[in-house]
């Protein structure tokens, strides 16, 4: 349940650090005046801007690591949080949603899928599965970016090479500067050929990296319900009050954002 006695009314948080993981996307790390925050990898917090409005963003971190938000600068409120330095203050109010069902996963081989910003709701299970490496299977990592300028958390990279296996991957048609692979998402899965046999697979970028990430997946052999992504979806109030972020019969920001493909499917026609 979202910390506080009133759930509208946000906590008070002070900007600690701020790190340029891109061009355009932003780490920042907080600190809570008073109260606390408990929250599970998968799920969510409302971040104010004071003066400007709210917006909703995933944990980018395990709850150990305290509460860190990757934020890419492409409205009103992330443009004035983008304004914001160490010693600012916010406002957050979560956590909501569901969140990754780790427990599930014990003993099976994970496969990390992602693309741009979203390999930050990623982040806290890639840093999940290397600290828990005899709970589970071999950890394969697949991240795609348009440039070597955009991939996040790249600072990190060794030490995510040394846990799990990494695959990198920029968009044709490439750089100069990169030496690496050159090919969208979709086509490193396809290469790669993970295998589905007591794997699962977790996927996080652009919707249309995800829907043929997830066509990959099944023509490799991988069930719906070994298949598991993030929705996005316009959420306001965080708690189906709003009813901004229907999809069918389900509320993204109570009944996600953590979906399984399989789940997806009785709530679209087509993902």
């Amino acid at each position: 349940m979202p910390s506080g006695s009133d759930p509208f009314l946000p906590l008070l948080a002070e900007i600690s650090e701020v790190r340029d993981l891109t061009p355009d996307i932003k780490l920042f790390k907080l600190n809570l005046r008073e109260g606390r925050i408990d929250y599970r990898p998968g799920q969510f917090a409302i971040i104010s801007a004071f003066g400007v409005g709210e917006a909703p963003f995933t944990f980018a971190s395990l709850p150990e690591e305290g509460l860190e938000f990757a934020i890419r600068k492409m409205g009103t409120v992330t443009s004035a949080l983008h304004d914001l330095g160490p010693g600012d203050l916010v406002g957050i109010r979560g956590p909501y949603g569901n969140a990754f069902p780790l427990e599930e996963y014990k003993g099976k081989d994970i496969i990390i899928i992602g693309g741009g910003i979203g390999i930050a709701p990623l982040r806290p299970l890639i840093h999940w599965f290397i600290k828990r490496k005899g709970d589970y299977g071999d950890l394969l990592i697949i991240y795609g970016a348009r440039t070597p300028r955009d991939f996040a958390f790249s600072h990190e990279f060794e030490d995510w090479a040394r846990g799990a296996r990494l695959e990198l991957a920029i968009d044709p048609p490439g750089a100069p500067e990169w030496k690496g692979r050159v090919a969208l998402v979709p086509a490193v899965v396809k290469e790669l050929k993970p295998s589905p046999r007591g794997s699962i697979a977790i996927t996080c970028g652009p919707p249309i990296m995800i829907h043929y990430v997830i066509q990959e997946l099944k023509a490799l052999g991988f069930s719906p319900g070994q298949i598991v992504t993030t929705l996005e979806a316009k959420m306001k109030c965080g708690m189906g009050k709003c009813m901004r972020c229907n999809v069918g019969n389900k509320y993204v920001c109570k009944d996600g954002p953590v979906f399984t493909v399989e789940q997806i499917s009785q709530l679209l026609e087509e993902f």
